[in-house]
């Protein structure tokens, strides 16, 4: 590797805050890029105790938190991950100030599930260099990441960022063309249209359509995807039952009315207190602290097929 070794998160908020330990663990000193003064105080506490809980609470002294771009150390930066707010004039406005700070090897990737790098790149002289990198929330607990190209990025660019990605433990997939809502999103979203049409439909309530994912072909994607299942079961078998059920599913071009007329309501979920279902005072950080440890439990089983954590020694 080169002088440039440090890498910059430009946005502490949720997903930043712990793209910035994804990094820390693996040996990358990080600068979180934080124009928010009482979010900033607020992060070394919160990187210490998650670090701490996964053995890495030395690591937390690899992250540093400033105001501004104009206060990034820019000739050491290798990598540069945006997640700064979804809104694409904030994104294009940023990428167009990397170009003259960030040293020209740099990676300029974006965690943004909404706007592919085309969009927010459009014009650059840096686009062979750009690329989205698509966490996961809670990005350091979810092993998933995209790498998503433009027809402007460059093999090599997609190249490191796999490679890099393996480093820090994560599991990379490649998306060869950054389509909307990439690879994940977009399977995620054709279940939710079937599991609100039928929530729509009065066949099934959201407790149940939960307890079907959940309890059922939910718990087998921990040991396997759709193809390998389907190879554990017999093509033959789901090859039928897709010509059986596909003439019926939902092929909707607008969301459910589970989900948009809860939306109307201001039932956004935890954060207003309900949407599918309600949050009383406390039951939301009680729900919360169950699900993560279920991620980690899951983290555990499926630890031997994740790439092993190589740490960068001697670049601080």
């Amino acid at each position: 590797m080169t002088q440039a070794h440090r890498m910059v998160v430009i946005g502490g908020g949720t997903m930043g805050a712990d793209v910035a330990i994804v990094f820390a663990r693996g040996g990358w000193p990080v600068t979180v890029v934080e124009p928010g003064a009482a979010r900033r105080a607020s992060l070394p506490a919160y990187w210490q105790a998650e670090l701490a809980q996964t053995g890495h609470a030395a690591d937390a002294a690899a992250i540093g938190c400033v105001e501004g771009l104009d206060d990034v150390d820019w000739p050491a930066v290798a990598m540069v991950v945006d997640c700064a707010p979804e809104q694409l004039d904030i994104k294009r406005a940023l990428f167009a100030a990397l170009v003259d700070r960030a040293p020209d090897a740099a990676i300029l990737s974006s965690n943004s599930s909404s706007f592919p790098i085309s969009s927010i790149g459009a014009g650059l002289a840096t686009r062979h260099r750009m690329a989205n990198l698509h966490f996961f929330m809670p990005a350091h607990r979810v092993p998933l990441v995209e790498v998503v190209s433009s027809a402007e990025t460059a093999p090599e660019t997609a190249e490191t960022l796999m490679r890099t990605m393996r480093d820090l433990g994560r599991m990379p997939v490649q998306v060869r063309r950054d389509l909307p809502g990439f690879l994940a999103n977009r399977m995620q979203h054709a279940l939710a249209r079937e599991a609100f049409a039928l929530i729509d439909e009065g066949i099934a309530t959201p407790e149940d359509v939960d307890a079907a994912v959940r309890f059922g072909f939910g718990f087998r994607y921990v040991a396997a995807g759709p193809a390998l299942q389907r190879d554990h079961a017999g093509l033959d078998v789901h090859c039928a039952a897709a010509a059986t059920m596909y003439p019926s599913l939902s092929a909707a071009h607008q969301p459910a009315h589970a989900l948009a007329d809860r939306v109307a309501e201001g039932r956004l979920g935890m954060k207003a207190g309900a949407g599918f279902y309600e949050w009383p005072d406390g039951e939301a950080a009680s729900e919360r602290a169950r699900y993560h440890a279920a991620l980690s439990e899951a983290l555990g089983i499926i630890k031997a097929d994740l790439p092993p954590i190589r740490r960068r020694e001697g670049t601080a």
